[in-house]
């Protein structure tokens, strides 16, 4: 778990790709947001275990390693911490539709390349 600069409430950045979560981490700290990065869903449920009430964010890769996918994750994270806006993102299609508990998580699909594409932490 790495943290990034100080700010008003914690992004959460999940992704197994050191590239794409520099990038991702990049582009939230232009943001009030402090950054939180995991490389999977299990080190992202720990990170919440300490940090959720601050978590206002969660940016998720659909495929992660281990046994958790970003699909799972966003579920856990809905029905845990409903008030974290989460949003998906897969350089694949969605290969699972987002059943009635992800109604309000949204899929973004890769290359993304803006902070507009993120859909805003707020």
């Amino acid at each position: 778990m790495e943290q990034g600069s100080e700010g008003t409430g914690i992004a959460l950045i999940v992704e197994d790709d050191n590239e794409l979560r520099a990038l991702a981490v990049a582009l939230l700290e232009e943001t009030d947001l402090r950054v939180v990065e995991a490389s999977s869903g299990e080190e992202a449920l720990h990170c919440l275990k300490y940090l959720a009430g601050d978590v206002v964010f969660l940016f998720a890769d659909v495929r992660l390693p281990c046994f958790m996918s970003g699909v799972d994750l966003a579920r856990t994270v809905r029905l845990k911490w409903p008030w974290i806006r989460t949003v998906l993102t897969s350089g694949a299609p969605l290969e699972e539709d987002l059943d009635k508990t992800l109604t309000q998580v949204r899929f973004m699909p890769k290359p993304w390349r803006a902070l507009e594409s993120l859909g805003g932490p707020g």
